[in-house]
Formats: structure tokens, sequence, C-alpha cells
């Protein structure tokens, strides 16, 4: 097993994940706006939630190749961890708000299984990570996110420690 490289796919979810949530800190309200417009679904609840917008998709798809290759990675790597992170939150999100979740509510398993299992997919176009290798890093992250999000939450990054 590449261990280092599970890690390093790891750290790019993690940015992916986690520029979003810097943004909202550092930036308020400003370009804030939801992805999905306020549009709703067939069973008027939102497509994806007003915690989904523009700006953190658009800052994750900018940020996480920049942090690809700071990391010696390539870019490209980078940008389809990014795409696959922000891919597998949103159908998180659409199947939470179908449940009836309030945005931002905490669904263990939901969360973590599809904005990790889907960079490591999409990782497989460019470096070559095994099936037991994505099954160990989506376990990792399962386990890992919620104790990051703690931590984000205690630094005053998160609005909920979740």
């Amino acid at each position: 097993m590449q261990l280092s490289l599970v890690l390093e796919l790891l750290v790019l979810i993690t940015v992916a994940n986690g520029v979003p949530v810097i943004a909202k800190t550092l930036l308020g309200t400003r370009w804030d706006r939801s992805l999905d417009g306020g549009a709703t679904w067939f069973d008027g609840r939102p497509w994806f939630g007003p915690s989904k917008t523009i700006r953190g998709f658009v800052l994750s798809l900018l940020v996480t190749p920049l942090f690809a290759a700071l990391m010696g990675l390539p870019w490209a790597l980078g940008l389809l961890v990014a795409c696959g992170t922000m891919l597998g939150d949103l159908i998180s999100s659409f199947i939470k708000r179908r449940l009836g979740r309030a945005p931002s509510s905490m669904a263990l398993g939901l969360d973590q299984i599809p904005e990790s299992l889907l960079p490591f997919l999409l990782s497989r176009l460019l470096v070559p990570v095994s099936l037991v290798e994505i099954l160990a890093g989506v376990a990792i992250f399962c386990v890992a996110a919620p104790l990051v999000s703690r931590l984000f939450f205690r630094l005053g990054l998160r609005d909920q420690p979740y």
C-alpha cells in the first residue's frame, strides 16, 4: 500500500473541503451566492441549500490545484480532487435536503463518503491508487473529517462543531 499517496490525497480532499469554510470566515457574506440560486426541486425543498455557494465551489477549484503544486503534485490532480470533493459534497447536500435535513446538519457517513470516494476515484485518472487504498482513504476520512470539523469549530472557522 502506498500510504504516502493516500495521505497526500487526503490532504488535498481536506483542502478542497476546508477552503469554502475558511472563505466564509474571511469573506463573510461577500460573494456568497447560493449555488442553486434558491431553486427548489419537485418536493419544494432547495436543491442544495444556502450553505453551498458559488464562492466556495470556485475557490475550492482554484486553491486545491495550487496547493497540489506546492506539495509537488500535478496541479491537475488537485483539480480532479477538488471537482470530486465538491461533487460529492453536492450529492450529499442534495440527499440531505430530500431527507428534510437542515443545511449544515450532520449526517455521519453521508457527509464523508461521497466527498472522499469521488475524489479518490477521479484521482485514478492521474495516479495509480488501488481499490484497497481508496477504501482505506475513505475509512480514514470518515474518522478524521468529524475531528477536523471540531478543530475548525474551536478555531472559530465553523459555526457548528460538525
